[in-house]
C-alpha cells in the first residue's frame, strides 16, 4: 500500500473575518487573529487575510480572490448566526461546488455542549473551486472551538477538493 501523498508544506490558508463593525474600524478583529495564530500551530501558512463587511457580494469576492491566490482553505469567522445582516452561509453556498454537512452538523453538536446558544449556528463546509471554505461562528473562543471539531477531517477532504490521491 503506497502511503498518501501529502501537500508541500501544510495547508495555504486564508482568513475573512466578517464584520461590518471591524470592517468599519470601530471594532477590533479579534477572530482573524485567534485563527492565524491557531493556523500557524499546525504548520499551516496564512497566505491572504482580510475583514470584509456582512455583504454577500464583498464576502464572495475575498473567497474567490483567496481560491485565485491558492488557498486550499478559507476560514471565515463571523456572519454565521440568525441577525439580518448574518449572510456569510449565504455567500458560501452562491459559489460551493458542493456543501459538507457533516462539517456543520459536529460544530453544532460539540459547541451546544459549551453554550445552548450554539444550535443557532448556521456554520458550514463547502468546496468553491478546489479548495475548502469553513464558515466558523464571529465570537473567537467558538471560531477555535469549531475549528479543532473538524480539523481531523480537514487535510483528506482539501486532497479530495484537490483531485489528489487518497487511500478511499
Amino acid at each position: 500500500m503506497n502511503p498518501e501523498p501529502s501537500l508541500p508544506s501544510g495547508q495555504q490558508v486564508g482568513i475573512i473575518t466578517v464584520s461590518d463593525r471591524a470592517s468599519a474600524g470601530e471594532y477590533e478583529d479579534l477572530g482573524g487573529p485567534v485563527l492565524r495564530e491557531e493556523c500557524r500551530s499546525r504548520g499551516w501558512e496564512v497566505i491572504a487575510e482580510a475583514v470584509v463587511p456582512d455583504e454577500i457580494d464583498r464576502i464572495q469576492q475575498a473567497i474567490q480572490s483567496f481560491c485565485t491566490q491558492g488557498c486550499t482553505l478559507i476560514l471565515t469567522t463571523g456572519g454565521t448566526g440568525i441577525a439580518l445582516r448574518d449572510v456569510t452561509p449565504e455567500a458560501i453556498r452562491g459559489l460551493m461546488r458542493v456543501e459538507i454537512p457533516g462539517f456543520g452538523e459536529l460544530m453544532r453538536r460539540r459547541s451546544v455542549e459549551l453554550t445552548p446558544n450554539a444550535i443557532l449556528s448556521r456554520g458550514l463546509a463547502a468546496i468553491v473551486g478546489q479548495t475548502l471554505v469553513i464558515a466558523l461562528p464571529g465570537k473567537p473562543q467558538g471560531a477555535l472551538d469549531c475549528l479543532r471539531f473538524v480539523s481531523g477531517a480537514i487535510d483528506h477532504t482539501v486532497k479530495i477538493a484537490r483531485r489528489q490521491p487518497t487511500s478511499c
